[in-house]
């Protein structure tokens, strides 16, 4: 049920984590300083629990291929269910198998499938939509996504991707070009403050970008983006000046009729515990909005069963469902990718589960920056070929494509993909070229 939520000390059911106290455990600085970021840290909090070495060998071999390192705090560490990992749907989420990737990336996949890089006019800064600009304040998180869209930018360098981390080395000064650009382009009225996580920003940061941002006359909204209700809800219960901090910026702005929110991101119900609720309590009964950000993930959540008992889990924790991501095509994730055709099928599954208000968007963010669109509203799809074109005309006024993953495909649609030129086939199925 979507109300029975996991409680108790679940945690010592982890050896390594055996003789934790509540008290230490909900220690938001010590979830942080005792996060698995090795495959040896893994096998020490797990031993006596005679897991096969041969799991250990394959999560220790997916590190040397996959973009992301790993970084997976103790409590979500502790969520996973370590007496059948390989079907786990945290396990995936966060901790890949080698023999569960697929190795091949899509013919077009893009290190940053969004072009944010492209439509960044300042340093740490992108503006595509007419009134709102994403603001990349940091380059860390409390625990790293395996499927992350900027894997280019977060979680450090691993075997096969050098990140691009120079930008957010702490240096003076380092967010006045975002802010100088913010300030001049009227147009802006919203901003999202992301990353990287905003919970690994210090209370001060917090409240510096928040007041600045809404000092600007013409910024009406600001959101903070932090998955730490997801993977570190002790920074909400526990971490009182940095909570303090966003309610403080909150109420700088309501005299001034402007909105501060949070975004979140959970994907799977399992991440949602009573440790969530309590969390989650403490900012409704401030009256501070949450809403959420789902991806869909192949063999993880792409049934209508988990999504609605997701969408309703959510609701019943005061979070609101705001839309759920065709995945990114970003290289590393094929295994991950699910076909733009499944994901409107799961659209109508969810859709009359529960209130309108609580049922969130479908949407494909689509590659090149052309922005989200509701998954339903593509021009053209070819089933055979997983090909779709896009328009966005209040973004930009050019034609975007989608690509299902190969895996997804008929033996005959892959066969064109190894034979076929892409950009000929792009033009063959679709009728107009990719440019």
């Amino acid at each position: 049920m979507h109300n029975e939520l996991k409680s108790g000390e679940f945690w010592r059911e982890i050896p390594g984590f055996s003789s934790i106290s509540e008290e230490t455990f909900l220690d938001p600085n010590w979830q942080l300083h005792h996060a698995i970021t090795s495959i040896p840290m893994a096998e020490a909090a797990l031993k006596g629990r005679d897991i096969p070495p041969a799991v250990f060998a394959d999560l220790a071999k997916a590190q040397q291929v996959v973009p992301m390192n790993i970084r997976i705090t103790p409590y979500i560490f502790s969520l996973m269910n370590w007496k059948d990992p390989q079907k786990d749907p945290l396990r995936r989420m966060f901790f890949p198998m080698f023999s569960q990737l697929i190795l091949e990336n899509h013919a077009m996949t893009l290190s940053d499938s969004l072009s944010e890089d492209e439509d960044s006019p300042a340093s740490q800064l992108t503006h595509r939509y007419p009134d709102k600009a994403l603001f990349l304040a940091l380059a860390i998180c409390p625990t790293y996504c395996s499927y992350c869209t900027r894997a280019r930018l977060i979680g450090g360098s691993t075997q096969t991707v050098q990140k691009k981390t120079a930008a957010f080395a702490p240096k003076a000064g380092k967010w006045e070009s975002a802010f100088n650009y913010i300030q001049e382009t009227k147009s802006l009225e919203d901003i999202v403050i992301s990353g990287g996580d905003v919970s690994l920003l210090s209370a001060e940061d917090i409240y510096y970008i928040g007041t600045k941002l809404l000092s600007i006359p013409h910024i009406r909204r600001i959101r903070y983006a932090t998955k730490s209700i997801i993977v570190n809800p002790m920074k909400i219960l526990n971490d009182n000046d940095w909570v303090d901090a966003i309610f403080r910026v909150r109420d700088f702005g309501l005299p001034l009729d402007k909105s501060v929110v949070i975004h979140t991101h959970s994907s799977h119900p399992s991440e949602l515990t009573e440790i969530t609720q309590r969390a989650m309590r403490r900012l409704f009964r401030e009256r501070l909005i949450v809403r959420n950000q789902g991806v869909l993930l192949n063999q993880v959540n792409n049934s209508a069963e988990n999504l609605t008992l997701h969408v309703r889990r959510l609701s019943y924790l005061n979070i609101q469902p705001y839309y759920f991501y065709q995945h990114d095509m970003v290289p590393g994730c094929e295994h991950l990718r699910t076909p733009l055709h499944e994901t409107i099928m799961l659209e109508k599954a969810v859709r009359g589960s529960t209130a309108g208000f609580n049922t969130p968007n479908f949407v494909c963010d689509l590659p090149r920056g052309g922005g989200k669109r509701h998954v339903a509203t593509y021009e053209k799809y070819d089933r055979l070929t997983g090909i779709s074109m896009w328009q966005a005309p209040a973004v930009k006024n050019k034609i975007f494509f989608y690509f299902d993953p190969l895996h997804s495909l008929s033996a005959e649609g892959q066969r064109l993909w190894r034979e076929t030129d892409a950009q000929s086939l792009i033009e063959q199925t679709m009728g107009v070229a990719y440019a």
